[in-house]
């Protein structure tokens, strides 16, 4: 019986990134629950979602800045997945398969608010840069958190890649298989994005 469009498993994503249990360990038989869960299993269908929410989550996030628009759309990316679950084919892994469809969401959910608002960048550039001026140490937390934010200047695609690539450790070819990009534009995207946060970084080092 194959999962129906209409029946997900109930809340497949529900709860919050930072109460998450930990993804199963590499070598869990993940094509076995893939296939149990194309044939309407949904005891195998949470088993991928508790092994891929933190990933998916994390994604949305990167490209959408918000965490609840972010978690709304790692819920429907799965809601999404159960439905089309049937026909993967396994032509690439179930985590690359959904990470082009929390690509798409993401990049659907970006049109929608940019069609509702106009994004407020300046106030939170004005916040984030106080925060940095109070935070000027050289330690891991603080570069992380300036490397964040200046993340929030490349375009929601670089975003999408930067993640996969060096968040996700993903190969070139994986990333294009995720966003439905072709490889050379993933490497155009990776090679303008580290210029623009090489060129921000250097220009917002502290004086000495």
């Amino acid at each position: 019986m194959k999962p129906r469009g209409d029946a997900p498993p109930s809340n497949p994503a529900s709860g919050t990134a930072g109460s998450r249990p930990a993804p199963p360990a590499p070598g869990d038989d993940e094509p076995v629950h893939v296939a149990r869960a194309q044939s309407g299993d949904q005891d195998s269908f949470r088993w991928l979602v508790e092994r891929h929410r933190d990933r998916a989550h994390g994604l949305a996030l990167r490209i959408l800045r918000s965490a609840a628009d972010a978690e709304d759309v790692a819920q429907e990316a799965f809601v999404k997945a159960w439905q089309a679950l049937p026909g993967f084919r396994g032509e690439s892994s179930f985590g690359t398969w959904l990470h082009r469809i929390v690509a798409r969401r993401s990049f659907d959910r970006l049109e929608q608010m940019k069609r509702q608002q106009t994004r407020e960048t300046g106030l939170d550039a004005a916040v984030e840069r106080a925060a940095d001026a109070r935070a000027q140490m050289p330690d891991e937390a603080a570069r992380a958190r300036r490397l964040e934010r200046l993340m929030e200047r490349l375009s929601p695609a670089q975003r999408a890649v930067v993640t996969l690539f060096y968040y996700e450790d993903r190969a070139v070819e994986e990333v294009a298989i995720a966003l439905g990009m072709p490889e050379n534009t993933v490497k155009t995207h990776l090679s303008r994005a580290r210029a623009l946060l090489r060129d921000a970084w250097i220009r917002e080092a502290p004086e000495t």
